[in-house]
């Protein structure tokens, strides 16, 4: 059952039941009074820290997720499923419940000097933002990119957050030797659309100043619109592509929303408290995007949809792209410098 609570900071308002799950936790809430629920840190006892992947959807194979749930809030990310192999749910569950990976740099030190490693991009993150609110605290992606230099391993980074800039003396070491780039996301340039869609993300003009700070700093950066939601913010194209020109980048992308599983309903449920005389136009569109399946999850179809929505979409991107002289690749990293600093060196006299 909906409810009327606008919990303030909260991208979604309930948990809806886990689909592993026999039995539905229900929350009652009392009225609009009713304080938004806290964020509880919970220890992550993964014994490894590397996670791969063999879609030809996604531009790497390992990626390196420091959380699991992510703070931020984003009322449509595709990562919410995740959080139900956890026995826990994908609304609320996803953005109060924060598993921490507090021995990640450890865990990244010993896969990176094991003999079966093999030099090659790692993604931060695959899942979740690795520069969400409590970052600032427990410097755990910090601690791993030290870990990643020190190796002169190559990183890619996506985030949402300006507080990458925090870090730029790590990222500025790594990009003279070309072992890093960053993506920054841009959803959209209306803060009070950001305030809905993404409650706890930094304001689009702080993620355009980061975009600026970093390539003053000689580090590659580029725009993510992700993702694009027919209907919503789809229009915003040619000015977030003109405002990351500005503002330094050197690459661009972009997807088109999928909902799968639970994210579906969270999202209508989202869309219906915000927007909802926009709500039947969205999802027509979204479903036109999908061949009328919001859930997408067939590869090459996922990413960027099918259809005549879709490509227009796609000609509208390609033509402010071009027209800013963008490109939808980023640098191709170095893996030749990879070195495990922990290798006695044998001494010649």
């Amino acid at each position: 059952m909906k409810n009327n609570t606008i919990h303030n900071g909260r991208g979604v308002q309930s948990n809806p039941k886990n689909r592993f799950e026999s039995r539905e936790n229900i929350y009652e809430y009392i009225d609009e009074l009713t304080p938004s629920p806290k964020t509880e840190l919970i220890i992550d006892h993964s014994k490894t820290i590397l996670s791969y992947n063999q879609s030809p959807d996604i531009p790497f194979n390992v990626s390196l997720n420091p959380y699991r749930g992510c703070e931020h809030g984003c009322s449509y990310c595709y990562a919410r499923p995740f959080h139900e192999f956890l026995g826990m749910s994908s609304g609320l569950d996803f953005e109060t419940k924060i598993m921490v990976k507090e021995k990640a740099p450890e865990l990244l030190k010993k896969e990176l000097s094991a003999k079966k490693w093999k030099p090659q991009l790692i993604s931060f993150s695959g899942i979740t933002d690795p520069y969400q609110p409590i970052e600032k605290k427990l410097k755990i992606t910090r601690n791993c990119l030290k870990v990643l230099a020190d190796f002169k391993n190559p990183v890619a980074i996506i985030t949402k957050n300006d507080m990458v800039k925090r870090d730029i003396d790590i990222l500025k070491s790594m990009s003279e030797i070309n072992t890093v780039s960053v993506m920054i996301s841009i959803t959209t340039l209306d803060n009070d659309l950001c305030n809905k869609m993404e409650p706890r993300t930094s304001r689009p003009q702080n993620r355009l100043n980061a975009i600026k700070e970093l390539t003053e700093n000689g580090i590659p950066t580029g725009v993510m619109i992700a993702p694009t939601i027919p209907g919503l913010n789809n229009h915003e194209i040619p000015k977030i592509i003109e405002q990351a020109k500005l503002h330094g980048a050197h690459f661009i992308g972009y997807t088109i929303l999928r909902l799968p599983f639970a994210v579906e309903q969270l999202f209508k449920d989202w869309l219906q408290t915000h927007f909802p005389a926009k709500f039947n136009k969205i999802i027509s569109l979204l479903s036109d995007c999908r061949d009328g399946n919001i859930k997408e999850k067939r590869i090459h179809h996922r990413m960027t949809g099918k259809g005549k929505y879709a490509k227009q979409i796609l000609d509208l991107f390609n033509l402010c792209m071009k027209k800013h002289s963008l490109t939808t690749k980023g640098p191709e990293l170095n893996t030749a410098l990879f070195k495990n600093p922990n290798d006695k060196q044998i001494l010649l006299f």
